[in-house]
């Protein structure tokens, strides 16, 4: 040993990346230069401690790879280092986690992990931020679904922690992921209580993951975690039309009230009121809402209850775009007298499906349309006399629009594939229950809902639900279009009845998720799938 050298117990040498690290289980000091660092041992007691000359340090015999010195700038010539690599390493909290490119490139083009992908920077990019939180959202990148550990930590950790990275919105789709959403696997995981004594008047969800419900004058938003809530008052004495567009901005309307509004719900103002210009220059009231991807839609009717009309309005402007249905009644036309009251936009179609139905001494009518907004025409059209829906719904997935007869309370469907207007008064509608209910008087369907969700349909008899599915059988005939037949089952969700609950009045679905409001109740319920991940 020369006289310039320190002797160590346990000396060792190991490399990390663009590292050079001595370690030892001791007391320690370190030098820090650049990336290179030493980590000087506690010498022998006894001994005495030299510094050595920086010329005369010597690498141990284990070091991984020389450095040189050249011009005053270090080179590393570290083996298995590529500096095109498309590995990056990231060291989080002092842990070091080794992910690609391409997978924090999936952050999105505004996320600091995209950011680090694209750094040009010589060693491990330092976050000093939670190594457990960010090891759940590196799987998310990885799979696009939270990991079954996430369940340990608290979702207000993992917003904050999403929010840090800009990646809440793939932290929401995941948590609001459809695949998620088991029907035959729901189960009532939280009741959301609500302020006042007014039950449920509608339900709404958005994309966001966040739900609005309306209840009396006032609307109460959830968050998408269901942790915080928000309620402001509006200016209706009940609100009867209520859609959520984003977390904080709703479109909101009732039949007693004119205009349509679009309310902060953030700040609790109107932001803006439509209104529509009717020919006898009386007020607007709303009987449904509806929207698109690209458009928003809003059925009008008269104070005067004389006319009535569907408007087309930009979704990001708001402004009109156009005017379709416009009816002016004359007469004993009882149909055109009839306003829409349910819109619903059917996707791969392009078409926009609108009903309405009205009660009279003989009996419930109704119409239901499918219209081409852009050309502004009806491309189908059927009046409902014989058990007139009580509600009606159309699905995307299952190309077929079912209803519940208001008499039987039987659900019916038509294929959307097999679409013609009936010219010969046919009953296009195939019954999946029972059909002879028909000429029932006591009105078994009054009352009930129907919604689609995936490829699931949903109707709520009372205080139950019924879950319909499409069965796909091994040997099936074909139409006279050549398509198979089409076959559906019902089951029925939970054991509502047995706990004596009351009469479900509204159905929402966003992600895996189906909420729910019972009558007298000022309440939701939250059904959610025991499915993996939060």
């Amino acid at each position: 040993m020369s006289q310039n050298s320190i002797q160590y117990n346990d000396f060792s040498c190991k490399t990390c990346l663009y590292n050079l690290t001595f370690q030892n289980n001791e007391n320690t000091l370190r030098l820090f230069h650049f990336s290179l660092f030493f980590i000087i041992r506690r010498p022998l007691e006894g001994k005495s401690i030299h510094k050595p000359k920086a010329k005369q340090l010597k690498m141990p015999p284990s070091s991984a790879a020389p450095v040189s010195s050249a011009k005053g700038a270090l080179n590393f010539n570290l083996p298995g280092i590529n500096k095109g690599s498309n590995v990056v390493t990231i060291d989080v909290g002092g842990q070091f986690f080794q992910t690609t490119k391409l997978t924090l490139s999936l952050a999105g083009p505004k996320s600091l992990l995209s950011q680090l992908a694209e750094s040009t920077q010589i060693g491990p990019r330092f976050i000093d931020r939670d190594p457990e939180l960010f090891s759940v959202l590196l799987s998310l990148l990885r799979t696009g679904n939270l990991p079954s550990k996430a369940k340990a930590f608290d979702i207000e950790d993992l917003i904050a922690e999403s929010k840090f990275y800009n990646i809440e919105s793939l932290l929401i789709n995941s948590l609001s992921n459809p695949s998620q959403f088991e029907a035959f696997n729901l189960e009532k995981s939280l009741v959301l209580p609500l302020n006042g004594r007014d039950s449920p008047s509608a339900i709404t969800t958005t994309p966001f993951g966040t739900l609005h419900v309306s209840h009396g004058s006032k609307i109460t938003s959830f968050d998408w975690a269901l942790r915080k809530k928000t309620t402001i008052l509006t200016h209706f004495s009940a609100i009867d039309s209520l859609l959520g567009i984003t977390p904080n901005l709703a479109a909101a309307g009732a039949t007693d009230f004119s205009g349509l509004q679009l309310l902060d719900l953030q700040k609790g103002i109107v932001r803006d009121t439509l209104n529509w210009e009717n020919a006898t220059k009386s007020g607007s009231t709303v009987q449904a809402i509806g929207s698109s991807p690209e458009y928003l839609f809003t059925s009008f009717e008269s104070s005067r209850r004389n006319s009535n009309s569907i408007m087309v309005y930009d979704l990001q402007t708001f402004s009109p775009v156009t005017e379709i249905g416009h009816y002016e009644i004359y007469g004993a036309d009882l149909y055109s007298a009839i306003p829409t009251t349910k819109l619903k936009w059917v996707e791969s179609y392009g078409m926009l499906m609108a009903s309405g139905s009205h009660g009279g001494p003989s009996g419930v009518i109704g119409n239901v349309r499918l219209w081409d907004i852009r050309s502004g025409n009806v491309v189908w059209e059927l009046k409902e006399e014989v058990d007139c829906f009580s509600d009606i719904t159309v699905s995307d997935n299952l190309s077929a629009v079912f209803k519940v007869g208001v008499n039987s309370g039987e659900v019916w469907y038509i294929d959307l594939r097999k679409l013609r207007n009936e010219s010969d008064g046919s009953n296009p509608w195939i019954c999946l229950g029972d059909e002879r209910k028909v000429k029932n008087v006591k009105k078994e369907g009054f009352g009930c809902k129907i919604e689609e969700h995936g490829n699931q349909l949903f109707c709520t008899k009372g205080s139950d639900i019924e879950l319909w599915s499409e069965v796909m059988m091994g040997k099936q005939t074909k139409s006279e279009e050549g398509l198979r037949e089409r076959v559906f089952r019902k089951n029925l969700m939970g054991r509502v009845k047995d706990d004596g609950s009351s009469k479900i009045t509204n159905l929402g679905f966003e992600g895996n998720k189906m909420f729910l409001s019972r009558k007298d109740q000022q309440s939701v319920e939250v059904w959610q799938s025991s499915a993996k991940g939060v």
